[in-house]
């Protein structure tokens, strides 16, 4: 159980959304949601306040009759509920269910406790509200997804349920839920804000983190393979351009060389002594997508960092409008709705991971060209040459994903639409370029698997297990459990599915 004080960190969201622990509120931070709604509901009195008398967007020059404020929130709930395309993962639900309820759990949204509440009881029961993908701008944050969340917490909506689409009302009344009412301005407040494309960030940051874990022991896989010189990595070299990101990888793969009994020592090769060879049989430096690790996935390490610390702030943001101040005993109209932070850390994340994927596809080009790399049949084909393919479409598909990652890897982050009669003129898309990361972070797996894939087959080939550093033996041994080593050709799609898994659960 999460206990969600002042601060939640990323380790908390990733035990949230991830691992789905449930939640739970200190008792400190219920009160601040309390004494934010108690102070709204005293100030309010005939004071004009965007949103709880008056319309939204565009129709705020409109004052709303005092009889008909409650039919004001649910209407923004109804009519903004009109997404369309696919529903979005659970996962990503999850994850915006928490970034909302830490945005209330600030005390500066005036909204009634009943709603916090049930945010907690939706993440602890397992209640994911039916999202479709398309439809908010992020300008006034993800208005349309928020609205189809805040849809089913009125009952109104769709759910999924324990793997079951299912009408929210049906699942709340079967686990003795009462549906959200209205009491100030509980419907824009679920609506206004970056909860959805915050939710969907922190997954594509979680497993971010991973593949650049996974990118970093294939690069040391691969220069072991490829039997290189180990200066590439030096801490002389590397720290003499010390961006943080190129020392952190460099000195993850100088440890794991420590015990490997697969790299050259230029000293000693080169060095020492005196060498009058004209032609040097062993690249004397090698291919940039095994030599340059550290300066290409450095600026990777960098980007995934910045934008975990983002998204981390986001979600520890106050992210609506108005926003209720106790303290100044004031309320507030602002744009801290507005998507610009999270969109354009997602388009920079997508441009990282699509530069992961591609050294992963140019090692993965270097273990198959036989010319190439000099020590490997053509596509680590251990079967009869002609007869046998090995992994030679697997590189088809591999080509192909990367291909896909390069073309989103456009930014959406430039591409605002103004709209809403030009109330919203300049717009983040922050939700797009979430989720054409997610979309880019999905297919650097598929890559990432095929890699692994390749990296057995070549190191059975050159019978180099024992020879490995401690880290590269337990890689091999654990794909091998769930990829054997195969010569014979047979349909491979189920161990990419099995690779992929593995990749991301480990």
């Amino acid at each position: 159980m999460v206990n969600i004080s002042d601060k939640i960190s990323f380790e908390d969201i990733i035990r949230v959304v991830i691992e789905n622990e449930g939640v739970s509120i200190a008792p400190d931070i219920n009160e601040r949601v309390e004494r934010s709604f108690d102070f709204l509901k005293s100030f309010a009195g005939k004071k004009v306040i965007y949103g709880i008398n008056t319309g939204f967007g565009p129709m705020a020059q409109y004052r709303v009759d005092d009889d008909q404020l409650k039919e004001l929130q649910f209407n923004i709930i109804r009519s903004h509920s009109c997404g369309a395309g696919a529903p979005l993962k659970d996962v990503y639900v999850r994850g915006s269910l928490l970034a909302r309820l830490s945005t209330f759990l600030k005390g500066m949204s005036g909204v009634n406790r009943e709603l916090t509440d049930l945010l907690v009881v939706f993440l602890n029961t397992g209640i994911y509200p039916v999202v479709p993908e398309h439809g908010g701008v992020g300008a006034s944050g993800d208005l349309v997804q928020m609205a189809h969340i805040g849809l089913a917490l009125i009952g109104e909506g769709d759910v999924m349920f324990k793997g079951e689409r299912r009408e929210s009302s049906s699942v709340m009344k079967e686990n003795g839920i009462k549906p959200l009412d209205i009491h100030i301005r509980e419907g824009l407040a679920i609506a206004n804000g970056t909860s959805v494309m915050s939710g969907i960030g922190a997954v594509n940051i979680y497993y971010s983190q991973k593949l650049i874990k996974w990118a970093t022991r294939a690069s040391v896989l691969m220069n072991e393979i490829a039997f290189s010189y180990d200066d590439f990595a030096s801490k002389p070299l590397n720290e003499s351009r010390p961006h943080p990101g190129q020392l952190f990888i460099a000195q993850a793969m100088r440890n794991s060389f420590k015990s490997s009994k697969r790299l050259k020592k230029r000293v000693e090769e080169l060095y020492d002594g005196e060498n009058d060879q004209k032609i040097f049989e062993h690249k004397v430096q090698g291919y940039y997508s095994l030599r340059c690790v550290p300066q290409v996935l450095g600026p990777v390490y960098d980007t995934v960092k910045c934008a975990k610390e983002v998204v981390v702030t986001e979600f520890n943001s106050v992210c609506d409008n108005p926003v209720v101040d106790v303290a100044t005993e004031n309320i507030y109209h602002g744009g801290n709705f507005h998507g610009d932070y999270v969109s354009f850390e997602m388009d920079k994340l997508k441009i990282a991971i699509t530069k992961l994927t591609m050294l992963m596809e140019r090692q993965l080009n270097y273990l198959f060209h036989d010319k190439i790399n000099g020590i490997l049949p053509p596509f680590v084909n251990l079967g009869k040459l002609g007869l046998n393919y090995g992994l030679q479409a697997a590189q088809f598909t591999a080509t192909s994903t990367t291909a896909e990652s390069q073309a989103l890897s456009n930014p959406m982050y430039v591409h605002s639409i103004p709209n809403n009669n030009d109330n919203q003129d300049i717009v983040s898309m922050g939700t797009n370029s979430a989720l054409i990361a997610a979309k880019v972070v999905e297919n650097a797996y598929q890559v990432m698997a095929i890699h692994y894939m390749a990296l057995c087959q070549a190191i059975d080939y050159l019978d180099i297990a024992g020879e490995l550093c401690s880290e590269s033996k337990e890689i091999f041994s654990s794909i091998r459990k769930i990829f054997p080593k195969f010569i014979e050709d047979t349909p491979k799609y189920k161990d990419i599915e099995s690779i992929i898994s593995f990749l991301k659960e480990n």
